[in-house]
């Protein structure tokens, strides 16, 4: 008859995790059981209070002035929203216009327009699906987008 010993392997992948909950319980014991409440309000009560001042004195200033959050000084043609979209990483058509607002003729006319241009081109790609088109900004697209 053979003996089973089986319950070795239950005891040693036991240990991994209990070695490593083990300390943070006795230490919790140790130190008298302080409640998570009191632990959050140690780590994070501070930092509430600063963006409440600040949240605060923003719109005690003047409250009924309204302020416009801060415009880009580039002028924001539609070529240059865009080639915006382009350069955060937006490579397909579909998701061009959801972004901008465009419709498909006008967004096709101004993908047309920085293909010629130079500053954009279109690069076929096999995809899951079968072949896509993903829209990349060129070298000379990034200098005119950031100058």
């Amino acid at each position: 008859m053979e003996a089973d010993f089986s319950w070795i392997y239950l005891i040693i992948f036991l240990m991994v995790p209990l070695a490593r909950i083990l300390p943070r319980v006795l230490k919790k014991f140790k130190s008298g059981g302080i409640e998570s409440q009191e632990i959050s309000e140690r780590q994070y009560g501070s930092d509430f209070g600063r963006f409440e001042k600040q949240s605060d004195e923003q719109f005690e200033s003047n409250p009924t002035e309204y302020r416009e959050p801060p415009k880009s000084s580039k002028p924001q043609t539609k070529n240059m929203l865009v080639l915006g979209e382009l350069h955060r990483g937006v490579r397909l058509f579909e998701n061009i216009q959801k972004n901008t607002g465009l419709t498909t003729e006008e967004l096709n006319s101004i993908l047309e327009d920085l293909e010629n241009n130079g500053l954009m081109k279109p690069q076929q790609k096999s995809g899951l699906f079968g072949m896509k088109t993903e829209l990349v900004p060129t070298d000379k697209g990034f200098k005119e987008y950031y100058s």
